[in-house]
């Protein structure tokens, strides 16, 4: 490839890693987004102005921070939602809502992440905000658990053995809690990620056997106690059972 289209793909690396910043928080400052991409104010600067220009990004004159332009949304609703789980489960997922009270969220593991595609909030005083679009940790969570355990063996082992895993996650409890969490159907966790957060969760299986995703249900954990969490994990189970019936 010539210089000037490796120079030509770059630019486009760069621009698309702008935009990835927006995954993690609404509002940049400029200076905040060369920081987080490591990259020379200038041609931060140049990037926005094009991604400004083409409806990307727009920028508040009044505090001269960036965020997501109206073109992002247009793109969005393009997307196919014939088989997508975040638009096919939104009816399960606010029906186990109303049922149990608090935050229903659906993940899909990327790597060893997982992304929080959909949810629907408590309409609770005291609740758990879950905003959608979020990356979290695949080692700790309900979640987590289930996007592990209920995956084919191959991916499974594949996962568990990946090198990138921190020195706190401990393999092999956490392959001794498998077999449980594969019994009971779900998983539970209190506190392993967010001081004073609960979770239960359930996955997600297509019509064809395939994991797709995993459903939980989350709140403060004085409220999602163990027992409650246990005596609401049918709820769950059967709420991620109908969603997966409506996947290919």
């Amino acid at each position: 490839m010539a210089e000037d289209g490796k120079s030509t793909v770059r630019a486009v690396e760069r621009a698309l890693d702008i935009l990835l910043c927006f995954t993690k928080k609404k509002e940049w400052a400029m200076t905040e987004l060369a920081d987080s991409v490591g990259l020379h104010k200038s041609t931060v600067h140049r990037m926005l102005a094009t991604l400004e220009e083409r409806g990307f990004i727009v920028r508040d004159a009044a505090s001269d921070r960036y965020k997501l332009g109206l073109r992002i949304w247009e793109l969005s609703a393009n997307m196919s939602g014939a088989d997508d789980p975040a638009v096919i489960g939104l009816p399960e997922m606010e029906r186990l809502r109303d049922m149990l009270g608090e935050t229903v969220s659906l993940y899909l593991r990327d790597g060893n992440e997982r992304i929080r595609i959909q949810a629907v909030q408590s309409i609770q005083a005291i609740r758990r905000v879950a905003p959608i679009g979020v990356r979290l940790p695949l080692y700790v969570g309900a979640s987590s658990k289930v996007l592990i355990a209920f995956e084919e063996a191959a991916k499974r082992e594949e996962l568990l053995q990946d090198a990138s895993w921190p020195p706190s996650f401990d393999r092999q409890q956490f392959q001794e809690q498998m077999a449980e969490w594969q019994r009971l159907g779900y998983a539970m966790s209190v506190e392993e990620r967010e001081q004073g957060a609960a979770a239960v969760a359930a996955p997600v299986f297509s019509r064809t056997g395939k994991l797709v995703a995993a459903l939980s249900v989350s709140g403060p954990a004085n409220r999602l106690t163990p027992e409650i969490m246990r005596s609401q994990a049918p709820a769950v189970i059967e709420a991620a059972r109908r969603l997966g019936v409506m996947l290919k």
